[in-house]
């Protein structure tokens, strides 16, 4: 497989910074520019400018802000590929980025072109400003450089509008066609006579209406990796004469295509991939229409797939065809392996569907919708701990949360996919727009797996205390009814999972009970502790009613509720710590037998088996429910279990990975932002796992290994750990701490080190505190 680019020390320097909100953006002196006269959707703005710099730059600076994507060359070279994030950060505001010029700028003139793509309409991931601009201020050694009535501007003439069929709705991003005759040449260079081009039109300094406040870009622009040879290109024949030229990607990506042509002029070139129809519905695709003789053309809107095809009619010749992949910036830091290839396999699927389903937010999908449906979102969070570096991994999380709270209706709701365009009352309702609360996707995120879960993992507080106020408002939406339950809340789309059999009212309850345990938290964390007793009392409520009204003796089930038994019901109430040790037997009879949830609730499914301290059927389960996408040659997860009628490459759908590493290998926060960790594996009918986390302090390294006789872990750890050696049902009889006897015949030995503590002992394990370092622990078990 290929590899973007390393971060380099000098990003991740500017990543903190921007990260703890240490860099502000200075008062803007540029002016929003643009064209005088209104300009149609999907269309592409070409900007220029010409500047002066005394000498070679030591600090060069660019704040620049677009509606709706921008790529910029300095002198003729590329400076930045694809910048600017979908707006917006709030229903009114825009962001902007802020890019390191210093190494494109040189002594003398200097050319600066900008590419801008207006896509001038809405989207589920996208609120369109109304309005086609660029502001760029630039600071080169203190002297600013601002967008003014100095930049030249033109449409280009190449970008127009496919025929049908469109981008479904959802989708804010327009086909892309280009016709080579209608090419501008070398205009980005230095060189390029720009003086027929209009001059730019001012539209105010920032703030200024439909933009309004910029915020800076919280993500580092994109990883890309230059353009690459495809693993294979095979021609076969296409429709109407066609030829199909299928260039294999390596595994499912983000990429904007390339080609190298020798064709007369007027010939049409189709290109899309195989995952350009998904439910019934088209995503993108591009056209490219030759010019005479040799041409090279790279489409600069991203598109996903395993393969890439263009459809190339007779009297063109293939020269080359290629590929750009782009995506989220974070370095692959975590890494899950077993003894059970099957779960390896799985586990790289997830982190796969994981990466394609992150870019400007979160993603359900990469194709149909690009949407942040907040539910996907929860999961997705959850895995992003355990595949990227602790740096800029979980920068999406926190802008994902802040985004779900900034954009808050009136009447204090949450709803889901945010950004999107704000509706119009009496407007058309498949315009991008949206505004409809789901209202356990909104709990998930608002409690324990969510919010809470991001703070656990990173440790950051400012956020928690900035959006505390807006999630307790949300929280107190939901009523009880004079049996202590929680009032169903529909919302205007009342779902809690694809498939049938679904026993709401006992998985509802067990949301609203992990949202209140996360806000007890959240308010303490941010001293309202007031609110605290409110919070307790809701949850004495529920937890004094929910087995009475809900446990039938041998599973969950609301009384009246006429469908199967509800796996994800039972799983619920486990993971919300409604049900009582009591009933693990049942519930796990129960999760033997019953398959309903889809594969976004399936994650809670299997938490709840490994809760229970059954990981051996919860391996079971993953390899029975997930089999057919384990054996699949696709390099990522379906929506649902078939690959017909949804995606197959859908963000809820990894939640194994998440399972794998923080169940089986064991690893997960001991306090807030990996201060400590706890090391407590769940290996079941595994023999080996090797596994390596990244925390804020440095990497996690373990290795696990367990025979009939002999529990083995190798651990490295920056921080203090919680080590715990699982039981299994078994007798330990002596627990050696690199190769000295710490524990035996059920006796502590543990000396005065300092560095290594015995830290208790219950009926599943046997614990120990170990100081940063490298350490060997190996218990010898009696049958």
């Amino acid at each position: 497989m290929r590899r973007f680019f390393r971060i380099s020390i000098a990003a991740i320097i500017w990543g903190l910074l921007s990260f703890s909100g240490l860099a502000a953006q200075q008062p803007w002196q540029a002016e929003w520019i643009g064209l005088s006269q209104s300009v149609k959707p999907n269309s592409w703005l070409c900007y220029r400018t010409h500047i002066h710099v005394e000498k070679i730059p030591q600090n060069a600076v660019a704040s620049i802000a677009c509606d709706s994507k921008y790529w910029l060359w300095i002198n003729g070279q590329m400076a930045v590929f694809e910048g600017q994030l979908k707006r917006g950060p709030s229903p009114e505001n825009t962001y902007y980025d802020e890019v390191d010029l210093t190494k494109y700028l040189k002594a003398g003139d200097n050319t600066i072109a900008v590419l801008v793509w207006y896509w001038g309409k809405h989207g589920f991931s996208h609120n369109n400003s109304g309005r086609a601009g660029l502001v760029f201020d630039l600071t080169v050694d203190g002297k600013r450089f601002a967008s003014g009535s100095d930049w030249k501007i033109r449409l280009h003439p190449a970008y127009g509008q496919t025929e049908p069929p469109h981008p479904n709705y959802r989708l804010p991003e327009g086909n892309v066609q280009f016709d080579a005759r209608q090419d501008l040449g070398e205009w980005q260079g230095t060189d390029y006579d720009d003086s027929a081009w209009s001059k730019a039109a001012l539209f105010g300094k920032p703030p200024v209406a439909p933009w309004n406040v910029l915020e800076k870009r919280p993500l580092l622009q994109w990883k890309n990796s230059g353009l690459v040879e495809y693993v294979n290109v095979k021609e076969q024949a296409g429709k109407d004469g066609q030829r199909l030229f299928v260039g294999t990607l390596p595994y499912n990506a983000q990429v904007t295509p390339y080609l190298k042509v020798k064709a007369p002029a007027g010939k049409s070139i189709e290109i899309k991939t195989d995952d350009y129809v998904v439910s019934g519905v088209p995503g993108v695709r591009a056209v490219y229409i030759t010019k005479e003789g040799v041409q090279e053309y790279e489409s600069l809107g991203w598109m996903n797939g395993h393969d890439v095809r263009y459809s190339v009619p007779e009297g063109v010749e293939v020269l080359a065809l290629k590929y750009r992949e782009t995506g989220y910036n974070a370095e692959f830091a975590g890494s899950f392996n077993c003894d059970d290839k099957a779960l390896n396999t799985l586990w790289e699927k997830a982190r796969r569907t994981l990466y394609i389903t992150m870019r400007d937010t979160y993603m359900d999908c990469p194709d149909r919708e690009r949407a942040q449906w907040i539910g996907d979102a929860v999961n997705e969070i959850g895995e992003a701990f355990y595949v990227f570096d602790a740096v800029y991994g979980p920068q999406l999380a926190r802008k994902c949360i802040q985004e779900l709270v900034r954009w808050q209706r009136k009447d204090n709701v949450f709803y889901s996919p945010s950004p999107a365009g704000i509706p119009i009352p009496g407007g058309p309702s498949e315009d991008g727009s949206w505004d409809k609360e789901l209202p356990m996707q909104s709990l998930a995120c608002a409690g324990w797996y969510g919010i809470w879960t991001y703070y656990w993992y990173t440790g950051d507080k400012q956020t928690i205390a900035d959006i505390y106020p807006q999630v307790k408002d949300y929280l107190n939406l939901w009523k009880f009814d004079n049996n202590g339950l929680v009032i169903h809340r529909g919302g205007e789309w009342d779902w809690v999972d694809w498939g049938t059999n679904i026993d709401v009212a006992v998985i509802e309850n067990a949301w609203f009970y992990l949202a209140m345990k996360a806000a007890i938290e959240m308010a303490q964390l941010t001293d309202h502790d007031p609110d605290v007793t409110e919070y307790q009392k809701k949850m004495e409520w529920i937890a004094s009613h929910y087995n009475k009204t809900f446990w039938q003796g041998d599973c969950y089930r609301t009384p009246g509720y006429q469908g199967k038994t509800d796996d994800r019901a039972q799983a619920m109430a486990v993971v919300a710590g409604l049900a009582e040790s009591g009933y693990y037997p049942a519930i796990q009879k129960v999760l033997k037998t019953e398959y309903h949830a889809s594969p976004y609730m399936e994650k809670y499914v299997l938490e709840a088996l490994c809760l229970m301290n059954a990981p051996e059927l919860a391996l079971e389960r993953m390899k029975l429910r997930y089999d057919k996408q384990i054996a699949s040659e696709l390099s990522t997860l379906w929506e649902g279990w078939e690959t017909e009628g949804g995606s197959y490459n859908h963000g809820w759908s990894g939640g194994p990975l998440t399972i794998l590493s923080q169940h089986m290998a064991g690893i997960s926060p001991l306090k807030a932002g990996f201060a400590e960790v706890s090391i407590m594996p769940q290996m079941g009918n595994l023999r080996e796992i090797t596994s390596v986390a990244s925390l804020p302090q440095g990497h996690i390294d373990l290795k696990l290994q367990q025979s009939e006789n002999r529990f083995q872990i190798n651990l490295k750890t920056p921080v203090r750990a919680m080590v715990c050696i699982p039981k299994c049902g078994k007798v330990i009889s002596i627990v050696n701490v690199n190769d000295t006897a710490v524990y035996k015949d059920k006796k502590n030995m543990v000396g005065e080190s300092g560095k290594i503590e015995f830290a208790g002992e219950d009926e599943h394990w046997i614990c120990f505190a170990v100081e940063t370092g490298e350490w060997k622990i190996s218990a010898d078990i009696i049958q």
